[in-house]
């Protein structure tokens, strides 16, 4: 039997068609890169001689009475494959359009995007268009190919259909002539049984045995020589049949033999050789097709020189994106702004008000002189109100200046005096003062000098604090300090392992900041966290969150304040001692074996940061539980918390980055397990 045909692999030296047309074309030669810049097209392997014995043994199955069978269940393996490729080429091919389409509208959409006039523009916008066009081309390309798989799975398919009806056209005609002969057969074998019996029975009654078959007839019992006799035309008639039916078996196997088992063996193993050809050659095609988008792609994003041709290539990608120039861009940009640079303005200039002038030209007046004054003014003008007494020391410290007293008019300079003496200090009213302690030691203060000015209302502590800032009031140095404080000397002295500032600002955020999207990563007001900072630093007994009012209800300052506590420790709340310890634990990809590891080091650290770490974490988790609402997953927690509570990292590793995010998100992913939630 002729060995099959072989088919080599489909060499792709041609270059890229876009139209994936697997004819080479006498043109394409000139557009092949370079020698030495294309990969080798693969050679194929010879394939070896066909074995006579094996011919022979193949040969003899399909000649046999389950060749039939055999190879209708060979055909139909190779149809079912044939179909599991089409399917496949099917479904690829439409993720390639899709994929294609996705990004040539991608392209297109950011190309609309970076022509807007509030993007920017110069060589950035002209070198991205470029860009955005080759990402078109590739697309173009991704289309053709995906286009080229659908007809290689429409042919394919077709061509299964096409042999499943000539496999059940030789089923019927195979199995009903392999059919035919067994029941020819099986009919001969039947009458060679009954002759058989007969035969075995003639003899019996001829040796003389009597009960060999039967003796009684309509007519009563037959006699021996009766008996005999009709054995033997039994006998006769049982061998002319079992006679007929073996030549007619014989012939049936005969035909079978000669004509209708070949040709229906023939048929078959023509189709299965017909789609196993076709089959191979597709996937040689597809594998063709491949190489060729590749190969284009790669012509699109980093262009080579074509075989035989001194043209320049375009720019490949890298060279585009490297020709955006910043500075010329920008300088272009503010160039362009160059006519709406208003013209010079003069220098402003610090006149002071004549009033102001003239009282800083009074002379300083006598002792005598000035108490009776101010004993006349308090007696003559009304108390000022009780709430300005809330803020004595803002006169006497926040003015920024002081000059000497010249000697004009010092009838009022004595009353300005006793009135605000009057005001800000009534125990001092029966106590002589000498005017020169009065003018030297303290600053003017142009805003203590109105006692009835909107500043001295009441205010919370924030707001007062605040408001003093933005004076410019300067603050003494902190009595009980807590910021810049390890936890070990908070603990210490407070007597807490968690400390306050910490336990008001989770109360603060658990109450009132779970539900606002971006806590912990939006910043908060600077002047409202230095503003909370000093109350802390003052006496953090007496600040209660539990009222917003408390934090002028800004919780994303709260937030920003609990994070610049534990940025601000002397050593982190995981400290430096075990910072490559979690580093390392953080390495590990096994996850039960990285809990377990972190579970082993924050059980080792020092107390007060085993119990402030525990109720940060839980406190996490719970905003954690609401990520729907905040969009703080654990993710975003860990990248936001990592340098907060591990510090910077060390040793200059950008990679430690994303190791410490990974420690704090397996903290939160495990808080239940590594510490208990009562």
């Amino acid at each position: 039997m002729a060995a099959p045909p072989s088919l080599p692999p489909m060499e792709s030296t041609e270059s890229f068609n876009p139209d994936f047309d697997t004819t080479p074309h006498a043109h394409d030669a000139s557009r092949e890169p370079e020698d030495g810049q294309a990969a080798a097209a693969p050679v194929p392997q010879p394939q070896d001689a066909p074995d006579a014995q094996v011919q022979q043994k193949v040969n003899d199955v399909l000649q046999s009475d389950i060749g039939v069978v055999t190879l209708l269940n060979r055909l139909k393996s190779s149809i079912a494959s044939a179909r599991d490729f089409a399917n496949f080429l099917k479904r690829r091919g439409a993720m390639e359009e899709e994929h294609a389409n996705s990004l040539k509208k991608l392209s297109r959409s950011t190309l609309d995007s970076i022509r807007k006039a509030d993007g920017r523009h110069e060589s950035y916008q002209a070198q991205f268009e470029l860009v955005l066009h080759v990402n078109e081309r590739i697309g173009d390309n991704g289309t053709q190919f995906g286009l080229a798989l659908h007809a290689m799975h429409e042919n394919l398919l077709q061509l299964a259909n096409k042999m499943d009806a000539s496999r059940k056209t030789w089923k019927q005609q195979g199995l009903a002539a392999e059919q035919k002969v067994q029941d020819a057969e099986k009919l001969a074998e039947k009458a060679k049984a009954k002759y058989d019996q007969l035969a075995e029975d003639l003899d019996r009654v001829k040796t003389g045995d009597t009960g060999a078959g039967r003796k009684f007839g309509l007519k009563g019992p037959k006699s021996a020589a009766q008996h005999e006799e009709d054995l033997q035309r039994k006998v006769q008639a049982a061998d002319q049949d079992y006679a007929s039916k073996v030549q007619t078996a014989q012939a049936y196997r005969k035909e079978l033999l000669s004509t209708t088992r070949p040709q229906a063996v023939a048929a078959m193993v023509d189709l299965t050789k017909e789609i196993d050809a076709a089959l191979t050659m597709e996937m040689q095609k597809y594998a063709s097709f491949n190489e060729k988008l590749v190969v284009n792609n790669g012509q699109v994003v980093s262009p080579q020189p074509l075989k035989g041709s001194t043209a320049t290539p375009p720019p490949s990608i890298n060279q585009l994106i490297y020709q955006i120039n910043n500075e010329r861009d920008f300088d272009d940009y503010m160039l362009k702004h160059a006519s709406k640079v208003p013209s010079v303005r003069s220098e402003v200039q610090y006149v002071k008000h004549p009033t102001q002038a003239s009282t800083q030209a009074q002379p300083t007046p006598s002792a005598a002189t000035s108490g009776g004054r101010r004993t006349s003014m308090q007696m003559q003008n009304q108390a000022p109100p009780s709430f300005a007494l809330q803020q004595p020391e803002c006169a006497s410290s926040t003015g920024n200046y002081q000059t000497p007293a010249p000697p004009l008019e010092p009838v009022q300079q004595a009353s300005h005096q006793s009135h605000t003496v009057g005001h800000h200090q009534p125990s001092q009213q029966q106590q002589p003062q000498h005017p020169q302690s009065h003018y030297g030691t303290s600053n003017f203060s142009p805003a203590a000098q109105n006692p009835y000015s909107q500043g001295d209302y009441p205010r919370s502590p924030i707001a007062q604090i605040t408001a003093q800032q933005s004076s410019g009031v300067l603050h003494s140095a902190p009595v009980n300090p807590v910021f810049g404080v390890s936890l070990d000397q908070l603990f210490a002295r407070d007597g807490s392992p968690v400390p306050l500032v910490v336990y008001q600002c989770i109360q603060a955020v658990d109450l009132y900041g779970l539900e606002v999207e971006g806590i912990y990563r939006i910043p908060g007001t600077t002047s409202h966290i230095q503003a909370m900072k000093a109350l802390f630093d003052s006496d953090a007994t007496q600040v209660d969150f539990r009222n917003p009012e408390a934090f002028q209800h800004d919780v994303n300052s709260v937030a920003g304040l609990l994070k610049q506590f534990f940025r601000e420790l002397p050593d982190p709340l995981l400290t430096r001692d075990f910072y490559s310890k979690f580093i390392d634990a953080a390495r590990i990809d096994d996850d039960t074996m990285r809990r377990d590891s972190m579970h082993a080091l924050i059980n080792a650290l020092p107390d007060p940061n085993y119990a402030t770490l525990r109720a940060l974490m839980l406190h996490l988790r719970r905003v954690e539980q609401s990520s729907e609402v905040n969009r703080m997953s654990a993710a975003n927690l860990g990248i936001c918390w990592a340098p907060s509570v591990m510090g910077p990292h060390q040793g200059g590793n950008m990679a430690d980055a994303g190791l410490q995010a990974r420690v704090v998100i397996t903290i939160l992913d495990n808080v239940l397990q590594i510490f208990d939630e009562d």
